[in-house]
């Protein structure tokens, strides 16, 4: 068999398994967070929050929108260099966006905001 031939079968075989799998994966929600950052934000947001007494009270006075908080959460960016991940019982992670930070300490099923600064 010629490798013209050749080319042609492996070419055929191939973009008839990329449609299969488009097909089998299109409904699906599929995410490739393998990045600390990525892992460490996706732990944290499939976890109920709970605010801590000053942050309750900040929300509270109006001084502080919990939106806020919750768009530092999703687009903001991990200090690992100001964090304590390996803190026990619960590490403990610093996340900036724009002039925004927060403090989250990051338990086995619960997220506790800690301060918020503007």
């Amino acid at each position: 068999m010629k490798f013209i031939h050749r080319l042609g079968y492996y070419l055929g075989g191939f973009s008839i398994g990329l449609i299969l799998l488009a097909f089998f994966l299109s409904g699906k929600k599929v995410s490739c967070d393998y990045g600390p950052e990525a892992r460490v934000k996706k732990n944290i947001q499939s976890k109920p929050l709970k605010y801590s007494d000053i942050i309750q009270s900040q929300i509270g006075s109006g001084s502080i929108d919990s939106l806020d908080i919750s768009s530092v959460l999703q687009q903001g960016d991990i200090v690992f260099s100001e964090s304590e991940p390996r803190k026990e019982p619960c590490g403990v992670y610093k996340i900036k966006f724009e002039e925004k930070e927060i403090m989250v300490e990051n338990c086995d099923s619960l997220v506790s905001i800690l301060s918020y600064k503007k």
